[in-house]
């Protein structure tokens, strides 16, 4: 089992940028699962872990891709229509069952075995037929209207690479070749909890002082989504013994535990020296907004991943750090969101020297161009503005300040999914 290096996340100066802690990641982490083998039914988002190779050619034969009649090019005339007689008729699923001959024409239908030597197909509604013969016009190319075989997949291709994380297509491909099941991934073992003596939980009653914890369940959502195994702990009250006992019992039995708030050095900020207790954690003070205090390391055998309190600090920092940190640990490729440059519709001034995300929408200006527009509200507390949004607004490190017009990077939020 692949681990954390003992250093690997050793960081004690100035705030680190993004992508830098981003590349000594992908240089440290490894797979932590083992795999299994799952019925396709099953696969769907699970992580692929041996190349997916073609047994055949898809299709297997040259095909019809029209209904119509299938002929030889050289019977047909070349300077007007063409009258042959109508010898058999091959549908899906069935075979012309002798050579075919020069001089005749096969009533063919959609997805029907080409005959043996037959390399044109009419489309029925340019001919005219009787039943027994049919007239088919000038003008038509050599091949057209016929599949080739291995058109789709040549046989000894890799269709699917290890690393895949499986989409419906992918499943469909993989049904095509024959395939009942697929050798993947086991499931990362994630646990997941709160700290803090002021949350509740959803349901319960909220005294004065008190909130709801939100954070966890936005990431058992979007832990689950990813196709992780999620454990979920619950709320820990703010006492450095229960939060040292409960990651040591977690550690023994998940890859993986994620917590939120804690992280700082406050008084009542008890996670830093439960993980130290139990393991390693270096704090890793990134220069980015909103979440700059996010930590890691690792307690036992289990990488640590402690992300900020605020509920859109959680969600960002998960998105852009914790994502890729158990995209790796899974054994799956790299799932670099891609960004989109669009055209900014409002003024905005930032910090240099660290990344910034803003919520926001894509619209389309009055040239048709994608125009991004900002949530109103900033807030790393304000979880409405993650769902009246469409994306993250992602500002560079050099950069200092946003004008209208200008070229900013969107990042979609269905690129996470």
């Amino acid at each position: 089992m692949v681990q954390l290096d003992n250093d690997c996340f050793a960081f004690g100066g100035p705030m680190m940028a993004v992508e830098p802690a981003l590349a000594l990641l992908a240089g440290r982490v490894g797979p932590v699962t083992a795999t299994e083998t799952v019925p396709l039914s099953a696969a769907l988002g699970r992580v692929l872990a041996a190349d997916l190779v073609a047994p055949f050619n898809v299709p297997p034969h040259d095909n019809a891709a029209v209904d119509g009649y299938a002929v030889f090019f050289d019977d047909l005339a070349a300077d007007g229509p063409t009258m042959l007689p109508v010898t058999a008729r091959v549908a899906a699923g069935q075979w012309l069952g002798r050579p075919a001959v020069r001089g005749e024409a096969v009533r063919i239908f959609t997805g029907a075995p080409m005959p043996a030597g037959m390399d044109t197909v009419f489309m029925q509604e340019e001919c005219r037929s009787d039943g027994t013969t049919v007239t088919l016009p000038a003008g038509i190319r050599r091949g057209v209207n016929r599949r080739l075989a291995g058109e789709d997949v040549r046989e000894g291709s890799v269709v699917l690479a290890a690393g895949r994380r499986l989409r419906p297509e992918d499943i469909a491909l993989a049904a095509s070749l024959g395939h009942a099941v697929l050798q993947v991934r086991s499931r990362l073992r994630v646990a997941v909890f709160s700290t803090g003596d002021e949350l509740r939980q959803p349901g319960q009653a909220l005294e004065p002082g008190a909130v709801y914890d939100a954070n966890r369940f936005a990431l058992i959502a979007l832990l689950t989504r990813l196709g992780c195994a999620v454990t979920d702990l619950g709320i820990l009250p703010d006492r450095f013994e229960a939060i040292r006992d409960a990651l040591a019992d977690a550690a023994m039995s998940h890859d993986a535990l994620i917590t939120s708030g804690g992280m700082s050095t406050g008084e009542e900020d008890h996670v830093k020296p439960a993980v130290e207790a139990n393991g390693r954690l270096d704090f890793w003070r990134l220069a980015i907004k909103p979440g700059r205090p996010v930590a890691l390391g690792r307690v036992r055998d289990a990488v640590f991943v402690g992300l900020p309190g605020n509920p859109v600090a959680v969600v960002v920092t998960f998105l852009r750090i914790a994502r890729p940190i158990l995209l790796r640990l899974m054994g799956a490729a790299d799932e670099t969101p891609r960004a989109i440059p669009v055209r900014a519709s409002f003024a905005h001034k930032k910090k240099p020297g660290r990344r910034e995300f803003l919520r926001g929408s894509l619209a389309r200006g009055e040239d048709g161009a994608l125009v991004a527009a900002k949530y109103p509200r900033d807030g790393a507390g304000v979880l409405s503005s993650l769902v009246e949004s469409e994306g993250l607004i992602e500002l560079p490190e050099d950069l200092a300040r946003v004008e209208p017009g200008m070229t900013v990077d969107f990042l979609p939020f269905k690129e996470f999914l």
